[in-house]
């Protein structure tokens, strides 16, 4: 099921709580698209996309990976008006170390396309941003609408599609989401969350902090998790275009609020056909089409 056959779309989300602290001098000379997107962001995407491997050995893992960062079909700097989204959160220009009329962008949203047999026509959503909700990491996999509803739901309704939400950062775990029928009823339907948590399997110590993680396999010579430099390369070939259409005011720089989920415009970013931003780690909590006001969807231990 891991294709264009039965995946509506794909969203990776790294979302931080916090604004810039004190690197504002820093910051203000990169902003999020090479501080987060052209590394941690096109590193899950090429995770997420890629072919199974032959081998569990590093370089075949990199070689897959490699081959779709290869497949991303570029963004222009023209069209980077049409599928890029870029967002400053009110109060960063009275930061420390940040000029006071900076047009440095704090969130940013991609649409990618990846042009092989897998994953032709599947848009990738890509979002990151400082102030923002909540500190999480996500992948969010949404499946397509079933083709034929054979319940007699009232005119314009639908069943919600399912959606599996892979967590990251900060409670490691699987949440898979789905509907089910409300008994004695013939057109009422509610979302469950399967769900399942590697602290709570497994302990609060489970899983390493990722940099000593990265640490250890550096020192073991396993560059599995490691970019390889053509992969590098390939990384800022594809933000690069993006980075001179922001830099020439294209697209025009949104505000938002600290504590949202970035700007009014990032929820109809991902376009037509119901599609909106899903928050599914996290205590069972999924946003909703209003702009990322969490929902509460019951849980269902694995």
């Amino acid at each position: 099921m891991w294709n264009r056959n039965y995946i509506d779309h794909v969203q990776i989300t790294v979302a931080e709580s916090v604004g810039i602290e004190h690197r504002g001098r820093f910051y203000d000379s990169v902003g999020v698209l090479r501080d987060v997107f052209q590394n941690h962001l096109l590193q899950l995407l090429a995770m997420i996309a890629m072919e199974p491997p032959a081998s569990f050995d590093p370089e075949a893992l990199r070689d897959e990976r490699q081959k779709v960062l290869q497949s991303v079909r570029p963004i222009t700097e023209a069209d980077a008006a049409q599928h890029t989204l870029r967002g400053q959160y009110q109060g960063y220009r009275q930061e420390e170390g940040v000029d006071h009329a900076s047009p440095t962008a704090t969130y940013g949203s991609l649409r990618l396309f990846i042009d092989n047999w897998r994953w032709q026509g599947v848009p990738f959503f890509l979002r990151s941003g400082k102030c923002l909700a909540a500190k999480t990491t996500q992948v969010t996999i949404q499946f397509k609408s079933v083709p034929h509803l054979m319940f007699p739901l009232p005119a314009g309704q639908a069943i919600r599609p399912n959606a599996l939400f892979i967590c990251l950062q900060p409670d490691e775990g699987i949440h898979l989401r789905f509907e089910v029928k409300v008994p004695d009823s013939l057109r009422q339907f509610r979302s469950v969350d399967m769900e399942f948590h590697y602290a709570e399997d497994f302990g609060p110590q489970a899983i390493p902090e990722a940099y000593e993680r990265l640490l250890l396999d550096a020192i073991n010579g396993d560059a599995s998790l490691y970019m390889r430099a053509d992969g590098i390369e390939l990384g800022w070939a594809l933000v690069d275009p993006i980075r001179r259409s922001w830099d020439a005011g294209q697209p025009e720089l949104q505000t938002y609020i600290p504590g949202s989920w970035g700007p009014l415009a990032a929820e109809t970013f991902l376009g037509a056909d119901g599609r909106a931003w899903a928050m599914g780690c996290g205590d069972g909590q999924a946003s909703d089409p209003d702009h990322g006001v969490p929902a509460t969807t019951p849980t269902v231990k694995a």
